[in-house]
């Protein structure tokens, strides 16, 4: 029960499309994060960014084609989460150190 609880989408803050999560990237500076249901690696980044996760643009690849199509781009062709943009530049799989740092900047 815990594993499926940690692997929905609940423990995400709300989904927004790729187009809306860029957009709002642009305006405020914080990073665009694209993720699915299921995936360790996304958890493991939305848990230990604890409540600065709130800061993020979340994108779930799986209800946005725009956002599957973006991951994919910057993946060689691979649906590879969580990708995190930053100021325009991917980064898979990034640390989570890195990535609160990142949100250190854009406060």
């Amino acid at each position: 029960m815990l594993l499926a609880g940690v692997n929905s989408p609940p423990i995400f803050p709300r989904s927004i499309s790729a187009l809306e999560a860029q957009r709002r990237s642009a305006a405020d500076g914080r990073p665009v994060v694209f993720w699915r249901p299921g995936c360790k690696y996304c958890v493991r980044l939305r848990i230990r960014l604890g409540r600065s996760a709130r800061q993020v643009h979340w994108v779930n690849i799986w209800r946005d084609p725009a956002g599957s199509a973006a991951v994919r781009a910057a993946n060689d062709g691979n649906e590879t989460v969580p990708t995190v943009i930053v100021a325009g530049w991917p980064h898979t799989n990034p640390d989570p150190a890195w990535m609160r740092e990142q949100l250190s900047r854009s406060a």
